[in-house]
């Protein structure tokens, strides 16, 4: 690393340590200048009104500080202005246990008796930065009327899906009854929009869209075929007159039709029940935009434009986007289930990701299925309950956090839901609304929370705490306090525009003069306010620190609570407060940095004398007088009579694990610190230590010696022993079977080495002595007369001696 980068952290280290900051007092540092601003703040400030409560050169804004600051800093209890926010439920009715009951039901309640959520009307009084928090109930009841509208695609794709939806009406009734004695069902339809390029605008064309001999129906956008009516009959009679239609493209105008039912409430027949519409289709979708292909810039009003229950501004306005669907469908609690085939499954899906309460369900290809698809997809959505709350007020905030079936808790964002809720459960939710500041000038507010895809909602009146008591009670204008030029209210003057001072005497166009400067100086030799402050009208105004729990007073400025003496880098050792610029102990403290106990109670031996008779306490530590003594009690004699037989069977078992102590060595003998050395010499000697060591020499069963030093380090106990043991030393076998072995062998190879010796001086003695008679002797060199020779020679007598 960088020498550089090194000397630089070292150096921000050692300014923060020399500079611990707390973190920082909101309260202080909104500077805050009339009882209303300081609660704004935080919901822990508070403003103290007691008159006589600021010191000489505090600042006005110094009133504003935290409750529990405000009493240490001497403010009656009384006399602190610390609001609190509360809240008062207005309207609790209990949610409905009704029952279902086959055949009629006498005295049925209507659908807005009803109560499936509780409370339905509150109030809450939000002081900033203070949460409110209440229960609300949810249960589902069991029996709740349902309200099904039934909207289909007719292009001519669905031609063998409107066969089997023409007996629709009576068969789901009677599924429906199971679920609800109270169900209403309708019908529409849509095509496309009834332009170029999506059909064709040739008369013949529109007359009939299909091709061959197929008979069909003129193009239209969207028709509400039949409003919600609980006759099954008609609805199978008016869906049974329904022919199909055609288009161009592939994607339908399904979306203009989804909106129309949604804002066409009236027209549709929707009731303050469970709302379902069911949109069954084969093929994809028009969104915002595509109008453009037709010349339709308009975006969607998302207005109702039926006549005759036909909607007449498809050629006008565009589809409407996905934002724009979801809104309208929230807001009129429809829950909505998309009946679609199998190859448009992932695009719906998607859809279904981006609409709250919503299903998709795959439909057969001649929506044979469409029943139980409806069934099946109204118990998922219905399984399911989630929180929804109109906007927010700017600076409020809320949160949930659910408690649901078999005590499935959900906070944060899954705190608005629960899932696998059946008819007949209840689950809670506890929902918590925190205000920052004042919004919009501290008038009233109101904001619903209502589960999605219902009707009912609990309405939450909103009203911020923006003021004190003490600014409505007891004011005084024009005071007399405050120099006829402000308004004295919360123990403070307020003054007018123009006014400055703390009893606003002055005009802020004189506040620099030499007179009031001279005031502030505390001699002809000081800075202005100690350099510490500004001179306001001939007072001084200390300035304020980084830090806002450090603060400068007094008349020049010249004290502060922060530069006083520290110990273990607290102020005042955390043991009393730095009042300019000197600690105020705390009882049982003293010292300049009321480091210093007055508690005897730590210097107590085990006989009750204050450090064993043999030291004195100072600062709840024992400092003792004879030197032989230690330990924090002076109760420790490490070099007394007795210390090495006191510790040795310990010192045995746990360097060694010999010794009478070996079972219960963990027990009795973890009362010191054993350090293990090589040898004698690496022992501590007693020049070593300030404090004294004893020297042990001890021998265990086996007549072996160990040594060890005893000692007492200020509260800990020091043992270091010889690793080894120095036990008395045997003769040694193998030496001397050695020895006897190799003195075998090197006999006998003496021995050879003689034999070898003497035989090699026989054998030269022997050979000498044949050489020399070997010379002696005397050998005839003539021919021997009996010698004849193996060798004979025969002469050719043809030979000539030529070759």
């Amino acid at each position: 690393m960088d020498l550089k980068v090194i000397l630089i952290s070292l150096l921000l280290g050692v300014f923060c340590y020399c500079n611990p900051q707390k973190e920082g007092n909101e309260c202080i540092s909104a500077n805050a200048k009339h009882c209303g601003e300081c609660i704004q703040a935080g919901a822990k400030c508070g403003w103290c009104e007691q008159e006589d409560f600021l010191k000489q050169g505090e600042a006005l804004s110094t009133r504003c500080d935290e409750v529990e600051s405000l009493k240490e800093r001497g403010c009656n209890d009384s006399q602190i202005q610390n609001p609190i926010g509360k809240k008062s439920i207005i309207t609790n009715k209990p949610v409905t246990n009704r029952k279902k009951v086959t055949g009629v039901e006498t005295n049925k309640p209507k659908p807005e008796e009803i109560t499936q959520i509780q409370p339905q009307k509150l109030r809450l009084n939000l002081r900033s930065g203070q949460p409110q928090s209440f229960d609300l109930k949810f249960k589902r009841a069991e029996d709740y009327p349902i309200d099904l509208y039934y909207l289909m695609d007719l292009s001519y794709s669905m031609k063998d899906d409107l066969e089997n939806v023409k007996n629709l009406g009576t068969s789901l009734m009677l599924e429906m009854k199971k679920i609800t004695s109270d169900f209403h069902i309708g019908f529409g339809s849509f095509v496309e929009k009834t332009v170029m390029p999506y059909i064709s605008t040739t008369p013949s064309k529109l007359l009939n869209p299909c091709t061959g001999d197929q008979n069909c129906t003129s193009p239209f956008s969207y028709k509400n075929v039949l409003s919600l009516t609980s006759d099954g009959n008609m609805f199978n009679s008016l869906v049974g007159k329904q022919q199909i239609s055609g288009n161009l493209d592939s994607p339908e105008g399904g979306f203009d039709a989804i909106m129309q039912v949604a804002v066409c409430g009236k027209e549709i027949g929707w009731r303050n029940v469970t709302r379902l519409l069911v949109f069954s289709t084969d093929a994809g979708f028009h969104f915002a935009g595509d109008g453009k292909l037709g010349g339709i810039v308009l975006p969607n009003d998302g207005k109702c434009h039926l006549e005759d229950n036909v909607y007449t501004m498809s050629h006008y306005y565009d589809y409407p986007s996905i934002a724009h669907l979801v809104q309208k469908l929230s807001d009129n609690n429809i829950q909505t289930i998309f009946a679609v085939t199998e190859e448009f499954q992932p695009v719906y899906q998607e859809l279904k990701n981006l609409i709250p309460k919503s299903a998709v369900g795959t439909l057969s290809a001649n929506s044979s299925n469409v029943i139980n698809l409806i069934i099946d997809a109204y118990n998922s959505l219905s399984s399911e309950v989630i929180l929804d709350n109109s906007k927010l007020p700017e600076g409020v905030e809320i949160e949930y956090k659910s408690q649901c079936k078999n005590g499935v808790v959900n906070d944060k964002d899954d705190g608005r839901k629960c899932s696998n809720i059946s008819i007949g459960d209840e689950v809670n939710f506890n929902i918590t609304v925190t205000s920052k500041g004042c919004p919009n000038d501290g008038k009233s507010e109101t904001i619903k929370i209502k589960p999605l895809g219902f009707t009912e909602e609990v309405e939450i009146i909103l009203n911020f705490i923006c003021d004190c008591q003490c600014q409505n009670n007891d004011v005084v204008k024009k005071s007399e306090k405050c120099s006829l030029n402000g308004t004295f209210e919360c123990g403070a003057c307020r003054c007018f525009e123009g006014r400055v001072g703390r009893n606003c005497e002055c005009s802020s166009n004189d506040m620099a003069t030499d007179d009031m400067d001279q005031t502030c100086r505390k001699d002809n030799s000081t800075d202005i306010c100690s350099n510490n402050g500004e001179c306001v009208c001939g007072t001084c105004e200390c300035k304020k620190r980084p830090n806002p729990e450090e603060r400068y007073s007094g008349q020049f400025c010249e004290c502060d609570n922060f530069n006083c003496d520290r110990s273990g880098n607290k102020l005042c050792g955390g043991n009393g407060r730095c009042v300019c610029r000197e600690c105020i102990c705390d009882p049982m403290w003293s010292g300049r940095a009321c480091d210093c106990s007055l508690d005897n109670s730590t210097c107590l031996a085990t006989n009750k004398q204050i450090c064993n008779g043999r030291g004195r306490c100072e600062c709840g530590v024992c400092k003792c007088t004879d030197p032989k003594f230690q330990g924090p009690t002076c109760e420790t004699c490490p070099t007394c009579p007795g210390v090495c037989a006191e510790h040795k069977l310990c010192v045995q078992c746990r360097a060694f694990g010999t010794g009478e102590k070996m079972k219960t060595c963990k027990e009795e003998c973890s009362y010191f610190n054993l350090i293990t050395v090589k040898d004698r010499n690496k022992l501590p000697q007693p020049n070593d230590y300030p404090y004294p060591v004893m020297h042990c020499k001890e021998r265990d069963a086996n007549d072996c010696w160990f040594y060890y030093t005893y000692a007492v380090n200020d509260t800990e106990r020091e043992v270091h022993v010889v690793d080894k043991l120095d036990c008395p030393s045997g003769p040694d076998i193998i030496p001397i079977v050695a020895g006897v072995v190799a003195g075998i062998v090197l006999i006998g190879l003496a021995l050879l080495l003689i034999w070898k010796l003497l035989m090699i001086i026989h054998d030269r003695r022997e050979f000498a002595k044949f050489e020399k008679e070997k010379m002696n002797a005397k050998w005839d060199t003539g021919e021997n007369p009996i010698y004849k020779s193996a060798v004979t020679t025969v002469v050719n007598p043809k030979y000539e001696g030529k070759c």
